[in-house]
């Protein structure tokens, strides 16, 4: 072997750089630490900018230059300048210590590959020079090797030859053995540094090209690059074809996911394995312990019949390991699989059944959870469905950094945040750029379902339901919207309107059109609920009138009909077309989150409350059944507002005041402990030694005087003659009278320290709380006025997507049996006559699918990826 020589230049001085211009001119590679100073950082400075010479050749040597020198000076460095190819640059301020191993590795093979270093010997003793120019950079490869380098002509050749007295067919077989079997010994920490990892992808890659025996001795090299995390090198044997086996997936997720120096069952570890472990502990163990414990028994085995049988449980366990990372990923997004005999398949098999070679998508998913940037887009450029894949990634990273940040794991949690917003904007540039090469593609594309980690979706529901709002909000998006609730009418509300004659079905289908008679029926309801409230709920005035049991028991079937859509939104079960393949459990929790959909909750509620109390505890004047039904009508009235949230100007408005009742919820945590402890302070000096905190009815305890005057003091009714005890109407100072007759209030006593906690608490709560909160306001009212327009667009798809499958009560109680048959035809749980009838509009679903142009879309899709990536 020809031994690496490179020279590494700190400082010196005028000779020294006549030195490296020798150096340079033997094909001898140099390093230069940068930083050093004098010569060194003078040569560094002339590389970047040849201009700055005459001002730093002074500075940098620190002596005075005649002309004879200065001319020497610039002779060796236009020297050096002509050979920059083989100078590597090592930052002594900014680098990390273990890349100079990389710049040396990288320098020599750079020498080696593009000059002539070896003379080998034939058996005749003839000299024979290595003119083989051969580099392992992305742009070269692939173009000017693949195929037509010729069979022992290379430098790798050459010295195999030299070093090995073996036939030529033994020395193939010695060195190919260990790409297929195992690791070649040149790997093995204790042969080896991170400077051999360059030399060593140098000679094998230039053997496994001549031998043409790229794809199937290449996975050992591109296994070792991905855990190195040399992406030049992957990019160059991803090109020539090459694939990961699936029986070394387990060791690249234990050598880059895996923390090496803990147990997986210790919860001291704030590594990655550890915030995987937090969301489903029997997956991570897979992808990070099991692949350990196997290799040591594998290790022990030296029995070729327990050695095939570690194999076998090897080859199990990778099948496992993809599994296990798709299902991480899924049970992080909470999603359920999804599996369907006309989806395309996502394993990994070969065209012989044999699992052999990972899916690209196996290799981007590992490349997500060890967050290496450069190989998750090298990965994501080369597979399928970029745009959905792409928004799955962010979002899988975007779980992943709050994880992290649980664990207060904050840089951590920063750097994945990062990733994932820098996948957001590759999918919005894909999405850029196809509005602008073809717009109608780009529209249709949003609404393209594919699965992806058995995640099933299209780009637009995915990334509604992970609240990417610049997705959501983006042209291409807005543009489907638009075509989803005219219903591919005309997109205004007059010639809308119009078309009510010319395209009847469209125009009764159209959520707009459901939305519109939605609201117009529940104003009129919101009439009669408000003319029964008011007059008809006692018996003498509901037996007289007819209208007002009309009105009563219309509000009853209309509530009925619009609980039952809520459910189907809440659970999805009977929608035409659901959202997305999530759980119950995760539709819910996103239904119980919205603000509306609480109101909306909450009316039905009191409204039912109301009917009992009315039907089951009547009473003579049915006060506490009109309180009810008065709380319910109010609550309707507030959700009626909702209707106002499609209008481009009131919308923002509402989604503002919904944002500041959440900060008013954040004050009242504050505020309800200040008003406890200053009602109980007054209490306690006012009325000392109270007995009767509990006694009486509801009404009459104490626990209300208590919060009664620190909590109107916040609106500014200060209260001061009861607070100083000067007021003494209305009241007994005799015990056995209150506390015989609780309807009596007790006077209270004189007592100079509440005056002073009165002043205190009014200067903390009017001038520091009050403006705090105000403070709070203004801030949500710059954050929401800024992304207005995306915040509205948001919440403008819910309503759009709600009105695609919702009916307007009670109409919908109409068409409630039609939408059970077609459920149960949907979940084969009907009757033989009713599955045919589903057969049939199953095939005729799947024969709009096919003849959707989907080929194209995803082919453009690539071509755009690439397009954008080679902008940058």
């Amino acid at each position: 072997m020809p031994v690496p020589i490179a020279i590494i230049v700190c400082e010196g001085d005028i000779e020294t750089i006549a030195h490296i211009a020798k150096a340079l001119q033997h094909k001898l590679p140099v390093i230069i630490m940068k930083g050093s100073g004098m010569a060194a950082d003078l040569v560094v400075d002339y590389l970047e900018n040849k201009n700055v010479l005459c001002k730093k050749a002074s500075i940098s040597l620190g002596i005075r230059f005649d002309d004879s020198k200065y001319k020497e000076l610039k002779k060796h460095l236009k020297t050096i300048g002509k050979a920059k190819e083989l100078v590597g640059v090592f930052d002594l301020d900014q680098d990390d210590p273990a890349m100079l191993s990389h710049i040396v590795g990288e320098a020599v093979v750079s020498c080696w590959s593009l000059q002539d270093i070896l003379h080998t010997y034939t058996d005749d003793g003839v000299g024979i020079q290595q003119h083989e120019e051969i580099s392992l950079s992305s742009d070269h490869s692939h173009t000017e090797t693949n195929g037509n380098t010729t069979k022992g002509s290379s430098l790798a050749w050459k010295l195999l030859r030299r070093n090995f007295v073996s036939p030529e067919e033994q020395i193939i077989h010695q060195v190919l053995e260990g790409f297929k079997e195992s690791r070649p010994y040149v790997l093995n920490p204790q042969y080896s540094s991170p400077t051999s990892l360059p030399l060593y992808f140098y000679f094998g890659y230039q053997l496994l090209q001549e031998l043409d025996l790229t794809e199937e001795c290449g996975p050992v090299l591109l296994l070792e690059a991905l855990k190195a995390n040399r992406c030049d090198y992957v990019r160059v044997l991803l090109d020539q074809g090459v694939k990961l086996k699936m029986i070394n997936l387990p060791e690249l997720y234990e050598q880059t996911v895996s923390c090496q120096k803990c147990k997986f069952k210790r919860k001291d570890c704030l590594h990655m394995q550890w915030i995987l472990k937090q969301i489903q502990e029997t997956q991570a163990k897979k992808l990070c312990h099991e692949y350990r414990s196997m290799m040591r028994k594998r290790i022990k085995h030296g029995n070729p019949q327990e050695a095939k049988y570690i194999v076998d449980e090897l080859t199990e366990l990778s099948v496992s390991v993809a599994d296990a990372a798709r299902g991480l990923c899924r049970k992080m997004l909470r999603y359920k699989e999804y599996s369907n005999e006309y989806t395309t398949s996502e394993t990994s098999q070969t065209s012989d059944g044999n699992l052999k070679d990972t899916n690209m998508s196996d290799i981007l998913l590992w490349a997500i959870f060890a967050n290496r940037k450069e190989l998750a887009e090298i990965c994501w450029l080369r597979g399928e469905n970029h745009l959905l894949t792409g928004l799955v990634c962010s979002a899988i990273l975007r779980k992943l950094s709050k994880k992290a940040n649980n664990v207060k794991e904050q840089l951590l949690s920063i750097d994945l945040e990062k990733h994932s917003k820098l996948f957001e904007q590759r999918c919005i540039g894909i999405m850029d750029s196809m509005y602008e090469e073809d717009s109608q593609h780009a529209i249709d594309l949003m609404d393209d379902e594919a699965v992806v980690w058995g995640i099933h979706s299209s780009p637009l529901t995915f990334a509604y339901e992970n609240f990417m709002y610049d997705v959501v909000a983006h042209t291409c998006s807005q543009k489907y919207m638009n075509m989803q609730w005219y219903k591919n009418l005309a997109p205004d509300l007059t010639p809308f309107l119009l078309s009510a004659i010319r395209k009847p079905k469209n125009f009764f289908t159209a959520p707009l059109t459901k939305y519109m008679f939605n609201y117009i029926l529940f104003f009129a309801v919101l009439i009669m609920y408000s003319s029964f409230v008011l007059t008809s709920i006692g018996d003498k005035y509901y037996s007289q009138l007819i209208l007002a049991r009309v009105f009563e028991y219309t509000v009853y079937f209309w509530g009925a009909g619009d609980f039952i859509e809520e459910i189907i939104s809440c659970f999805g079960c009977l929608e035409k077309r659901g959202r997305s393949h999530r759980g119950y459990y995760s539709r819910m929790k996103r239904y119980i989150y919205d603000f509306w959909n609480v109101v909306d909750l909450l009316s039905y509620l009191l409204l039912i409350v109301a009917l009992f109390i009315r039907h089951f505890h009547p009473s003579e004047t049915f006060t506490l059944a009109r309180r009810m039904y008065a709380l319910s009508l109010l609550v309707m009235y507030l959700r009626f507002l909702e209707v106002f949230l499609i209008h481009r100007k009131l919308g923002p408005t509402l989604i503002m005041i919904k944002e500041m009742l959440k900060d008013l919820l954040r004050f009242l945590y504050i505020a309800v402990f200040v008003v406890f402890g200053v009602g109980i302070y007054y209490h306690a000096n006012l009325w000392p030694d109270h007995q009767a905190m509990w006694s009486g009815g509801w009404t009459n305890w104490r626990i209300w005087t208590i919060i009664y005057y620190p909590y109107w003091q916040l609106y500014g009714d200060l209260n001061l003659e009861e607070l100083n005890g000067s007021n003494q109407t209305d009241c007994t100072s005799n015990p056995k009278e209150w506390e015989s007759d609780f309807s009596k209030t007790r006077c209270p006593q004189e007592d100079w320290t509440v005056y002073a906690i009165v002043a205190i608490y009014m200067l903390f709560s009017n001038i520091l709380l009050v403006n705090l909160v105000i403070a709070m306001f203004s801030y949500t009212f710059e954050r929401v006025q800024e992304n207005s327009e995306k915040l509205w667009r948001f919440e403008r798809y819910t309503v759009i997507n709600d009105y695609d499958w919702r009916i307007p009560s009670p109409i919908n109680l109409v068409f409630l049996p039609y939408r059970l048959f077609r459920y149960l035809a949907k979940h084969d749980c009907c009757l033989p006559q009713c599955k045919k009838i589903c057969i049939v509009e199953k095939k005729k679903k799947e024969k709009k699918k096919r003849e959707k142009n989907e080929a194209y879309q995803r082919s453009l899709q690539r071509i755009i990826a690439l397009r954008n990536h080679s902008k940058l």
